[in-house]
């Protein structure tokens, strides 16, 4: 049945093949990041851009502020790594699964870019639901 899908409309496959796969990482996302840490950090980093705009005539106190803006940076890398280290491995044999399968169809060169544009669409419509912004 999959075959045949891919075969006969590989647009609509790939365009299905991407919402699961970005619902998975979606889903994996948000169990796995600290969401209230997260956005301690984000509503601390928007604060200290504020800051950091209104002090532009100080460049002591702009320093001050990027260096305690760079103090989070660890953490929320921290927090963004947890969800990519989970996905990674299989998201690479899905991929060569892919590359692989899509070869034989009308959409050889292109499958890619479908994916690609699709997976961005459905990434921020999860995102908004899971409430991950």
């Amino acid at each position: 049945m999959i075959k045949e899908l891919i075969q006969t409309n590989p647009k609509i496959a790939i365009i299905i093949i991407s919402l699961l796969v970005t619902l998975v990482i979606t889903t994996i996302t948000y169990f796995v990041t600290d969401r209230k840490k997260m956005k301690e950090i984000k509503t601390k980093q928007k604060r200290l851009r504020k800051e950091i705009k209104e002090c532009r005539d100080n460049p002591k106190k702009m320093m001050e502020l990027n260096k305690e803006m760079m103090k989070d940076l660890p953490e929320q890398m921290k927090h963004s790594f947890k969800p990519m280290l989970i996905t990674i491995v299989p998201l690479l044999v899905l991929f060569g699964w892919l590359r692989n399968t899509f070869a034989e169809t009308t959409l050889a060169s292109g499958w890619i870019w479908w994916y690609i544009i699709s997976s961005l669409i459905f990434s921020m419509i999860l995102r908004r639901l899971f409430k991950l912004e």
